[in-house]
């Protein structure tokens, strides 16, 4: 068996996300078809660091590769799968991999990046939330450190398996302003599905003054649903990198 690292960056607005699905295009499907035409049909295993949701993109996702046997270099295999996929998905990277290597159980930690607008923009709405609203970003700052840490964040999640665990190492929940984008960086183990996306939601609610860092550290404390409302589109998530 062949096993390769692959890294790979893809414009999120086009697929139903990465996992492959029924009748969708997704980013895992996509790689899929482009390994059959590439492999000659042999049976090919694709796996990634993290299952990203529609419309959400990325710079730098990781995924692993399998096959049977392959005559084919690293930069071969980037360059043919390139050649094969549309051009909202690039590989940038192609390596060779121990055999036991998976994306996404040797995974140490993700990082992700939420972009805010501070304004009308022409041409990155696939890209940002344009927020109207003028944001406290002192207030968001003193509620996102109060999120870093060994939490449970159910009331951010969503289980998709019944006994799974809710508990979420938070390494960094960083906020900058640039010009009109207010950036929002969050590293941490792994992340909840839709997690990252209600937390940006309930951190922009802190900067309206709609909400306070007492409301987050009570949120982190119950099970709350209240989160849930507040989820931030897919369109400003970017996963920037994951770490082994």
């Amino acid at each position: 068996m062949a096993k390769f690292k692959l890294t790979l960056e893809y414009d999120g607005s086009r697929y139903a996300g990465w996992q492959l699905q029924k009748n969708e295009r997704t980013v895992q499907g996509e790689l899929l078809q482009a390994a059959a035409k590439i492999f000659e049909n042999q049976p090919v295993e694709i796996y990634g660091a993290g299952r990203t949701d529609a419309g959400v993109h990325a710079r730098g996702q990781v995924a692993h590769l399998e096959i049977a046997n392959t005559r084919l270099s690293p930069e071969q295999i980037k360059v043919s799968l390139n050649d094969e996929l549309g051009h909202a998905i690039n590989i940038l990277h192609v390596e060779k991999a121990h055999p036991k290597f998976h994306a996404r159980h040797d995974a140490r930690s993700r990082s992700y990046t939420y972009q805010i607008s501070k304004r009308r923009d022409a041409f990155g709405k696939k890209y940002v939330w344009w927020v109207r609203d003028t944001l406290d970003l002192g207030a968001m700052r003193n509620a996102a450190a109060r999120l870093e840490g060994f939490h449970d964040f159910r009331s951010f999640g969503v289980n998709e398996k019944e006994g799974q665990s809710t508990l979420v190492d938070l390494d960094r929940v960083e906020i900058r302003e640039d010009g009109d984008r207010i950036y929002i960086h969050i590293t941490g183990s792994h992340f909840l599905w839709k997690m990252v996306r209600r937390m940006v939601g309930v951190l922009v609610e802190v900067g309206r003054g709609k909400m306070t860092g007492l409301d987050v550290e009570t949120f982190l404390k119950t099970n709350s649903n209240e989160p849930a409302r507040y989820t931030a589109p897919p369109s400003g998530l970017f996963l920037e990198r994951v770490d082994y």
